[in-house]
């Protein structure tokens, strides 16, 4: 076989443009949506019990993926023996990711803690590169950390510091990078498939977040919390499960489309729009010209590295591409 028709079979089955972008937007409007609502259930209503607003989300993913199997809109593997192998480590990272991203969302200003997000970036870099074996050109990796440089600018200049926030944020960090990796690795369609990583997940997921619920207090203040009563809060309560499960299945399909990278790009580019709205909106941002800059280079980041996407650069070369790479930057 020559080196044209190689090159040539990895672009014939690669997936069209449109699955891509469309993937993108469904996974960026989710992910606008539930930190919204969250924030409001969190801050607004001070809702003490996070933890429990997770079992919410992992309890109605579970609902819908079973009923929708039981009437065979979807299909995935019935339970055996080899699925926890197949799916270790995830239902340990998925809870890591759930608890520490909806304990970081009521700590911080949504300023600033879609700024912190974006160290999210840089993380799934390394884990693609070191698990998954890929590679990327310099103009993505310095598109990147423009956006961690904006980052690093903005939270500089914080003047509502808050050292429990920034904890779990970054937490919250590690655990999404390596999700989306260890993701787009498990949802090969011979094994598991998307709807499979995503039932299986919030099973393994539910029992031990009830525990740690339950020996923390959170699930005790949960039932204690006085607006159960108050129809609008409980709409938003559904509302947010709901948003729970698109989340992790428009994060899913996005990633079966994408790479974990662009997830994450997609990801910040959405929490950007999020500060913006934070600064006219949301009430708790206090304003500082070096937090302004840097959000403001963390979005050029984030537009940079959608161009070069979109244009078809952001693929990941193979280590066999290296040599052919450089050629074609010096033509």
């Amino acid at each position: 076989m020559s080196a044209g028709q190689a090159a040539e079979e990895p672009a014939a089955a690669a997936p069209s443009p449109l699955p891509k972008v469309l993937s993108a937007l469904f996974y960026g409007t989710c992910s606008f949506l539930i930190v919204l609502v969250n924030k409001a259930l969190l801050t607004a209503y001070s809702f003490p019990s996070p933890i429990f607003l997770g079992i919410g989300q992992m309890a109605a993913t579970i609902l819908i993926l079973y009923v929708s199997k039981l009437n065979k809109i979807i299909n995935f593997p019935d339970f055996d023996k080899s699925i926890p192998v197949k799916l270790f480590p995830l239902p340990l990272i998925y809870v890591g990711n759930h608890i520490s991203g909806l304990s970081s969302t009521g700590r911080l200003s949504l300023p600033m803690f879609t700024v912190l997000r974006k160290f999210t970036i840089p993380l799934t870099l390394l884990l693609e590169i070191i698990i998954l074996g890929k590679r990327y050109p310099l103009s993505i990796i310095i598109s990147v950390f423009a956006i961690i440089l904006g980052a690093f600018i903005a939270a500089g200049s914080d003047l509502a510091f808050n050292l429990e926030g920034y904890t779990f944020v970054l937490l919250n960090d590690i655990f999404t990078a390596a999700n989306g990796v260890y993701t787009k690795q498990k949802i090969d369609p011979k094994e598991l498939g998307k709807y499979g990583v995503l039932f299986y997940n919030a099973c393994f997921m539910v029992v031990p977040t009830v525990i740690i619920s339950f020996s923390t207090g959170d699930f005790q203040q949960a039932t204690d919390f006085q607006h159960w009563t108050n129809f609008l809060f409980v709409f938003q309560f559904l509302l947010s499960c709901f948003l729970g499960f698109l989340l992790m299945y428009s994060t899913v399909l996005c990633s079966h489309y994408n790479s974990a990278l662009t997830t994450t790009v997609v990801g910040a580019i959405k929490n950007i729009s999020i500060a913006y709205i934070g600064m006219l909106v949301g009430g708790d941002y206090i304003f500082s010209v070096l937090n302004f800059i840097g959000l403001n280079i963390c979005m050029a980041g984030g537009l940079r590295y959608s161009f070069l996407t979109l244009r078809g650069s952001s693929k990941p070369k193979q280590p066999g591409d290296e040599e052919n790479a450089l050629l074609e930057s010096k033509s």
